[in-house]
């Protein structure tokens, strides 16, 4: 034991103590060096603000930026916005990111989606439109013709033409719903008449 600590005082193992902390102290200097010069150590590209870009203007934008990018589809359109164009982007606009990172792109479609109209036929004209609000479809006006259900639909129009339960029509559509009005309509009253003569 004496012998021991003998040695740890002698002057080899001091030399050879100290030459194994300079060695620690460069090795992790010069690591320290080639990880700040791999990962662009505190050099940042701040992200655009790609909102409301086409899709041709954000690559080229993020291509200057020393970026890369990915498009993410958007089933939601926005009228606010043009088609094609960014909707969202993520990290949003402003943010500090290193060259070379990802962005991520949400792109509103060309427009509303389909959805199919409700069998509306013979339902009252207010619980129709409250079938049809909760596809996503609007009334527009609503058309009187002689028929005894009052306020009954007989008919559905989407832009002047006739449409059936179950054709697709694009969300936020506005349509016309042809009602009854509760007289009977002319040609009826002519073959009741004669019936009950």
């Amino acid at each position: 034991m004496k012998n021991f600590l003998n040695f740890l005082k002698s002057k080899t193992f001091l030399i050879q103590l100290g030459l194994a902390i300079v060695a620690v102290i460069v090795l992790v200097f010069l690591a320290m060096q080639w990880l700040k010069g791999t990962t662009n150590h505190g050099e940042f590209v701040e992200v655009p603000d790609f909102s409301k870009m086409s899709v041709s203007e954000m690559r080229k934008t993020v291509e200057e930026a020393g970026l890369r990018y990915q498009v993410l589809d958007s089933s939601n359109y926005n009228p606010d916005y043009p088609r094609f164009s960014i909707l969202d982007q993520n990290p949003p606009a402003g943010n500090k990111v290193k060259a070379n990172r990802k962005i991520y792109f949400t792109v509103n479609p060309s427009g509303y989606k389909k959805v199919s109209v409700p069998d509306i036929i013979q339902v009252t004209q207010r619980n129709a439109a409250s079938m049809l609000r909760a596809v996503g479809l609007d009334v527009e006006r609503v058309t009187y013709i002689d028929e005894l259900g009052k306020d009954m639909v007989y008919n559905i129009k989407f832009k002047g033409k006739y449409v059936k339960p179950g054709d697709k029509l694009p969300k936020t559509s506005k349509i016309e719903l042809i009602c009854g009005n509760g007289t009977i309509p002319g040609s009826a009253k002519v073959k009741a008449e004669s019936d009950s003569e």
